[in-house]
């Protein structure tokens, strides 16, 4: 039996990467990071918006059922909050509409903007977000998402 002195020198064909091979694997994940991320990020800004369409479609139907109970939407003064809190001079309120202890936020993080009555014609309130670019202004500008 011969001894096997403590450190042998690496041969050629044994496991490990050079700095090399791991400079080339780091400048692939970068330039694919480079392509990837603004598309991702697109998607992202497409993804908000929707999901702004279809909270106002649900805050729009929560909204017919507060004036079910109530006999009118709340008013401008009133506002979302309405649907949270029970307003002064309201009797038949049957609230909370909403489980959140707040009135609900876009997808932005901003307040909704809701009138009653609306300013744009044949609704009976206008409720918008002011969208990626915060449009604010009137219902309908554009860039604005309002209620159908």
């Amino acid at each position: 039996m011969s001894a096997r002195p403590a450190a042998l020198p690496r041969r050629r064909g044994e496991a490990g990467f050079t700095l090399l091979e791991i400079l080339v694997v780091i400048a692939i994940l970068g330039l694919l990071i480079g392509l990837v991320a603004p598309a991702a990020l697109r998607q992202l800004g497409g993804a908000r918006a929707s999901v702004a369409k279809q909270s106002i479609e649900r805050i729009g139907s929560v909204l017919d059922l507060y004036k079910l109970d109530v006999g009118s939407y709340p008013t401008t003064d009133q506002g979302l909050a309405a649907l949270v809190a029970r307003p002064s001079g309201v009797e038949t309120w049957n609230g909370p509409y909403l489980k959140a202890d707040k009135t609900p936020l876009d997808p932005w993080n901003r307040p909704y903007v809701y009138r009653e009555p609306a300013t744009r014609q044949g609704r009976d309130y206008d409720l918008c977000s002011g969208g990626p670019d915060h449009v604010g202004g009137d219902p309908g500008a554009p860039g604005m998402i309002c209620n159908p």
